[in-house]
């Protein structure tokens, strides 16, 4: 990249056509946030046209940095670099910013506008999701180039992040820190935007740690950049910053940049007022008058100004070119590596990759996080891009991949510890963990998953709604699914999870009602490619007889008959626990001549994929009573039961007590769901 001695008249200019749009664009929708994208303007710019290695021709090139806008409500930030870089966008997406269809929505989105790595909007996500890239940047490596000296490998590369003060008064973005700085990863820099502003002005009202010191103590290298005399950034200072993160290696990077937002705007300049609104027409002009452009014009953008700037594409060019040849003759080298990344590129599974998935003999009660524990060491075996681990609770969970080594830098005095290792340990940070495992997704070549209670979702809500928002192969873990926990008691008893759980649109909600549905759902986790969240049992559960009941292949159809009866007059469906709960129902009741089907439902979501036969075979309507039986709220089970079904359900907290006691307290018990049952017949 060009030396700071190259910065010229045209990079000034090119910066103050920058400001000037993020000015236009607000203001001509009405609303956005151009303050921030005003005073990052030269931040951005000189990221993307001296720093951050990219090649706007190629978005998805394996060998670029990756660039994180945290502060996403700064999307102009961003836009105006793509459109300087030549990513697609053009002054006509620029104008119709905020608005429907358009490639400029008021935060970036994933998978809707080239060289958006990640939807940001939540703040604090962006800096988590950066952990995860690279936590995953150097898994990848070891899995394809281990023995390259430090920074000499074609898969080393950095993740660079521009965040805000709201970024890092969120919780999440602590918690990504301190695990970072614990994991050294000296490929992360986060460029943090210290304009002590934020809707409700002064950010000093409720923030007034020091947060270098603070990184400090997390293990982070940490730059001071003062502003200019004049309020602006100093870019000298910057790009001197930006050249001493890249050269840590040992360490994540922090750039404290004191900025003043919206600058140099003459009266909104420092204000709270030009972190969320237009700035206003009169304000637009002086702003312009001050950065020596024409107040008289909008979205303005003169051919050499355009043409210096989207050099950074040929740059990009022949930067990826070099980076191809070098990448060759690896290839080259690495033939067993080279075929592995082709097969991880694609999505592909090798052949035969389930072929060990165990199968659990009936006879035998398993809990399902056991069931699970075991079928992920199969899984590991044949597929070395998975890992993952657990919010410190590996040993209840079953997360933990035997043999894996824990992920760790090589200075850790930790047993185990390994630099390339497939046991990530997340310590308590649900919230982290959710978005490092997005992360992890979004950087492409891997699988991973991460574990804790079902009633702890709850802490790591937010990243599995993005996880699913952005359609990325998140896989979470979710063991102690129900008052089965027991005597832990109600703050750790999941009763409105499965719920709410099952209304973020585009999860998977699986609950395996035995050990070898528990092997069938992972298998359909992996095939398919999605975000799913996988929820177990503490307690043991029958492994059930499959001679006498269908095979758990059904569980890929997300519900299936279990057990039929002949001329059923009631359907009983079930998930998780419950399955083999209904299958006693059914057996006490045609003791009596009340026959009954069983449909064991592990996946809601699957099954609505299905087509209206095969939904009409498993729950036709010919059979008027339907009932739900789940340890959970009822809500969500209407429109499969019908207004005149039963939901056998938890309305309420649980209680202190072993689970036999809690389940038959509560209604779950055959004698209790068998009255029920003769009474609406």
């Amino acid at each position: 990249m060009s030396a700071p001695a190259e910065w010229t008249e045209l990079d000034d200019r090119a910066v103050a056509y920058a400001r000037a749009l993020a000015a236009d664009a607000v203001q001509n929708v009405g609303n956005g946030h151009a303050g921030t994208a005003m005073s990052l303007a030269p931040v951005a710019y000189l990221l993307f046209q001296r720093h951050l290695v990219h090649d706007p021709s190629d978005p998805s090139w394996l060998g670029r940095d990756r660039f994180i806008l945290s502060c996403g409500h700064s999307s102009l930030t961003l836009y105006t670099q793509l459109f300087y870089s030549g990513y697609g966008l053009e002054m006509g997406d620029l104008k119709t910013f905020r608005t429907w269809g358009s490639l400029t929505p008021g935060h970036p989105e994933y998978g809707h506008t080239a060289g958006v790595e990640m939807t940001t909007g939540p703040l604090g996500q962006g800096v988590a999701t950066a952990v995860g890239m690279a936590m995953a940047a150097r898994y990848e490596r070891g899995l394809l180039d281990a023995g390259a000296a430090i920074n000499t490998s074609v898969f080393d590369h950095i993740i660079w992040v521009i965040c805000s003060d709201g970024d890092l008064q969120e919780g999440v973005s602590a918690e990504a820190s301190s695990l970072a700085g614990t994991q050294e990863l000296g490929n992360l820099n986060i460029i943090y935007d210290d304009n002590r502003i934020s809707i409700e002005g002064d950010t000093r009202n409720a923030f007034t740690e020091d947060v270098s010191m603070r990184y400090r103590a997390y293990g982070w290298h940490v730059i001071d950049v003062a502003p200019a005399s004049d309020g602006s950034v100093d870019i000298a200072a910057l790009d001197d910053a930006m050249l001493a993160a890249k050269k840590e290696m040992t360490k994540p990077t922090l750039i404290r940049l004191k900025t003043v937002i919206a600058w140099p705007a003459p009266t909104l300049r420092g204000t709270g007022k030009s972190h969320g609104s237009a700035l206003g027409d009169q304000e637009v002009a002086a702003t312009k008058l001050l950065l020596g452009l024409n107040p008289d014009e909008n979205f303005a953008m003169p051919q050499d100004v355009l043409a210096h700037v989207r050099k950074v594409k040929e740059r990009g060019a022949q930067t990826h070119g070099q980076w191809n040849t070098a990448f060759s003759a690896w290839e080259s080298k690495n033939a067993d590596a080279a075929a592995l990344l082709q097969r991880l590129r694609k999505r592909e599974l090798p052949s035969h990759w389930d072929s060990q998935l165990p199968i659990f003999a009936a006879g035998k009660d398993i809990a399902t996080r056991a069931a699970s524990g075991v079928v992920l060491q199969a899984i590991a075996v044949a597929l070395p891009e998975l890992w993952g681990g657990s919010a410190d609770l590996a040993g209840s969970n079953n997360t933990s991949i035997e043999g894996g080594g824990s992920f760790l830098p090589s200075t850790s005095a930790m047993k185990g510890a390994d630099p390339y290792g497939r046991i990530i340990h997340f310590g308590i940070r649900e919230h982290a963990m959710g978005s490092i495992l997005n992360g992890i997704a979004l950087h492409g070549l891997t699988r991973s998953f991460g574990g804790t209670f079902a009633v702890f979702s709850d802490y790591m809500r937010p990243a599995v709604r993005l996880a699913a928002l952005m359609n990325i192969p998140s896989t979470f873990v979710w063991t102690h699914d129900s008052i089965g926990v027991g005597e832990d008691g109600p703050t750790h008893q999941p009763v409105e999870h499965l719920a709410a759980l099952r209304a973020i649109p585009g999860l998977d909600v699986i609950r395996p009602g035995d050990a070898n549905e528990v092997a069938h759902a992972w298998r359909q986790i992996i095939i398919r490619n999605h975000a799913a969240g996988i929820l177990l049992s503490r307690q043991n559960l029958p492994v059930i007889d499959r001679s006498i009941c269908a095979p758990a292949s059904g569980t890929a159809k997300g519900a299936y008959v279990l057990k039929d009866a002949a001329n059923p007059v009631a359907l009983l469906i079930a998930t998780g626990s419950e399955v083999s709960l209904a299958l006693d129902v059914q057996s006490a009741l045609a003791g009596d001549g009340v026959n009954v089907r069983v449909v064991s439902a592990p996946c809601l979501e699957w099954f609505a994929e299905q087509d209206d036969a095969y939904k009409e075979s498993v729950l036709p309507a010919s059979i008027s009573l339907k009932i739900s039986i789940e340890v959970g709220i009822a809500q969500g089970w209407r429109e499969l039961i019908g207004d005149s079904g039963i939901a056998i359900s938890l309305e309420h907290y649980g209680a202190s007590a072993d689970a036999k006691r809690l389940f038959k307290e509560f209604g779950f018990s055959v004698d209790s769901i068998v009255k029920r049952i003769k009474a609406a017949l």
